[in-house]
């Protein structure tokens, strides 16, 4: 398992180089001039130049992109941000949370009940219950992300307003409740610039993990309302994907000989499903959970800008738009990381869910 687990990591060095390679010069080649894109009617030729050749933008590619890789290896520096003029580690540790939390909030709700219902559609299979089920996913799948994030803000924060069921149409956290970093509430003395501050802030604007290690059930509980509707939203296309995938592989399970075998010796019906059933029909279930969750960590552009989430994917957006490369660089990294640790976890979770496979 070590060994596999090392080639996989030191195959994807090669990937993450070439993804990396590919962004910096797509986003030097397409038309735009950072300088203007962030000086507006400021810029002249003369400051332009100076910009230019203050940021090293008037060397060949390959040669900028030297410097940058031997930023990245040596300084483990992501640069500064043309825009802000702050450095892009900074934005990371503000913007990656709010990501990963909309994302695996997003997948609890697609995965539970994206399961439960590929295993109703598929126990009933050929009935009322499975082509309601089936419809209701193929709905999921069709709706767009926008057009069902501006229905559930209308339905809970305007048609459901001053009753139990009212949630809250945007943001993270109602204005006046705070959410103080763990390590000030404990009393840690935590010099600031340090690499061991930028860690600890990192942690700390997860609100719920943030929340839970100071006991504030307050802000725990005024998070996971704001977070319960961005999470239907973009989760509800990865739900009807798992259902429909869960379904089929059951289905294809609950032909097999062993299965007959399993009933004809007169075991219960859920002990075939769920203990010789689900288990081996999980595999293709797993890499497509998998997947979503390496789209969801890659930033839901729609979703964060309906909710007003500053996420991964409206960062992105606005960089781009922005020609900051920096920062376009920089958030491409972390994604294809993700990606990376992502389908890392999936492979090996092969190895415990069919022991047929050997990863060594």
């Amino acid at each position: 398992m070590l060994q596999y687990i090392t080639r996989r990591v030191a195959l994807a060095v090669p990937v993450l180089i070439g993804i990396l390679f590919v962004t910096f010069a797509l986003a030097r080649l397409i038309p735009g001039d950072p300088c203007r894109a962030v000086l507006g009617e400021r810029a002249t030729d003369v400051i332009c130049d100076a910009f230019m050749e203050r940021n090293g933008l008037n060397k060949p590619i390959p040669t900028q992109f030297m410097i940058y890789l031997r930023q990245i290896l040596i300084e483990r520096d992501l640069g500064e941000s043309f825009r802000f003029g702050r450095p892009v580690i900074d934005i990371v540790v503000e913007r990656l949370p709010v990501t990963i939390e909309l994302a695996i909030a997003a997948m609890i709700f697609a995965t539970i009940l994206g399961i439960l219902f590929g295993i109703i559609s598929a126990y009933w299979h050929n009935s009322s219950i499975d082509v309601s089920t089936m419809v209701g996913a193929n709905i999921g799948v069709s709706v767009p992300v926008f057009v069902l994030g501006l229905l559930l803000q209308y339905v809970f924060a305007l048609l459901l307003k001053d009753t139990a069921l009212q949630l809250p149409p945007s943001g993270r956290l109602t204005s006046g409740i705070t959410n103080p970093p763990f390590f000030q509430v404990w009393g840690w003395d935590i010099a600031q610039g340090t690499s061991m501050f930028t860690f600890y802030s990192f942690l700390a604007n997860f609100n719920f993990l943030n929340a839970l290690l100071t006991g504030n059930w307050t802000a725990f509980g005024n998070a996971f309302k704001h977070m319960l509707l961005p999470a239907i939203a973009v989760g509800t296309i990865p739900l009807a994907i798992i259902a429909r995938i869960t379904r089929s592989s059951l289905l294809e399970v609950l032909s097999l000989d062993y299965i007959r075998t399993a009933r004809a010796k007169g075991l219960a019906e859920l002990t075939v499903v769920f203990s010789h059933g689900l288990s081996n029909a999980m595999l293709p279930v797993v890499t497509i959970v998998g997947l979503q969750l390496g789209y969801l960590l890659s930033g839901a552009v729609l979703t964060e800008t309906i909710f007003n989430l500053a996420g991964l994917g409206r960062t992105l957006y606005e960089a781009i738009t922005a020609r900051d490369y920096i920062i376009v660089q920089g958030l491409t990294l972390i994604i294809a990381v993700g990606f990376v640790v992502i389908n890392l976890i999936v492979d090996i979770s092969y190895a415990f869910l069919d022991p047929r496979i050997r990863l060594s």
